[in-house]
């Protein structure tokens, strides 16, 4: 940075080898602190196979720059041992998601929301990773719950809004089928998430992803199963890149 102020190097250089600069080594975990500059979202941490005490000190350690940070994946014990540490009280447990989130960096806000449908309520807990997700990234996202096929009048009501939007994420279990039907009523992509939720032939949610993954719908790309998450980093990318084009052309 003192470099570019004294006009030694340009910011296009300085960008550059910030890009490269090294991570935090906690031991057991190698924190990317500029995951950020490389590819415009934060660190995220996956907490399942981690202790509490791993999960702590990688929470700490992104937290303690400033960033805002998501904790994916967290039973209700892991937030009540990070409360007790008294560190981080604008820490919430969000409990349908089952993620931590910190907001404590001011994000600029995407205008447009993505919609998250889902087929039925029981998808909500990865709809709502989802939300979650999209949500400290800087993107808005909305909610349309239980608009499947098995009742497609329901997800009628909702086209001219689903119209509106540049990505839409479809989140279904059982057969699947709704991010098919989603692909042929818009014009924007389709993210489909298939989900766990089922009868014994759903196979964990495999019967779902394998119609996903054979839509008719052309528009239509499909993440893992339960992977909210993903679809909302996706999305989001999407969404920023169709905002960033348009300033471009302003």
């Amino acid at each position: 940075m003192e470099k570019v102020k004294a006009g030694e190097i340009t910011v296009e250089q300085a960008e550059a080898k910030l890009r490269h600069l090294p991570f935090e080594d906690l031991g057991f975990a190698r924190v990317d602190h500029h995951r950020q500059i490389r590819c415009g979202l934060p660190e995220v941490i996956y907490c399942p196979g981690k202790t509490a005490e791993q999960i702590i000190s990688i929470f700490s350690a992104l937290a303690e720059k400033g960033n805002n940070v998501l904790a994916t994946r967290a039973e209700e014990n892991i937030f009540d041992a990070l409360a007790k540490t008294g560190k981080f009280p604008k820490a919430r447990y969000e409990k349908l998601a089952r993620a931590i989130v910190l907001e404590q960096k001011e994000l600029s806000r995407s205008k447009i929301a993505v919609p998250i449908i889902t087929a039925g309520t029981s998808d909500l807990p990865v709809a709502s990773e989802a939300k979650v997700t999209a949500e400290i990234m800087g993107q808005p996202a909305e909610i349309i719950c239980d608009v499947g096929v098995a009742g497609l009048h329901r997800l009628l009501g909702q086209v001219e809004k689903l119209r509106e939007a540049n990505v839409i994420i479809v989140v279904a279990g059982m057969e699947g089928a709704l991010a098919s039907v989603v692909g042929g009523l818009v014009d924007c992509p389709v993210i489909a998430v298939p989900t766990s939720v089922g009868y014994g032939a759903n196979f964990g949610g495999v019967a779902a992803l394998l119609t996903m993954l054979n839509s008719c719908a052309s528009g239509v790309s499909v993440v893992n199963i339960d992977n909210g998450f993903s679809a909302a980093v996706i999305a989001t990318l999407i969404n920023r890149k169709i905002e960033t084009g348009s300033k471009n052309k302003q």
